[in-house]
């Protein structure tokens, strides 16, 4: 698809709705500028805030799924007080 837009006078470009609507794009959202030879090529990006960048680690990752993988195996137990937990937990020593 080819489109032609207007380069305002600040310098800004504006996308079509139509275009944002085909990339999944909403306003402030970050694109990747990259010039090859006399192109522009801007490419969505996501950006993570740096309080929540550990979560997205791969050992981060890793413990996400080793946990989902004991929950989906049933590998889980729920206690209706910490007693009962603290029981259970001195019980498999």
């Amino acid at each position: 698809m080819e489109n032609i837009i207007n380069l305002a006078r600040d310098g800004q470009l504006k996308l079509s709705p139509n275009l944002l609507r085909m990339l999944g794009l909403e306003n402030g959202e970050y694109l990747h500028v990259q010039i090859v030879g006399h192109s522009l090529i801007l490419t969505p990006q996501k950006i993570i805030d740096q309080d929540q960048a550990y979560f997205w680690s791969e050992e981060w990752q890793a413990a996400e799924r080793a946990a989902q993988a004991d929950i989906d195996a049933g590998r889980v137990a729920a206690f209706s007080n910490v007693d009962d937990l603290i029981r259970d937990l001195n019980s498999s020593r």
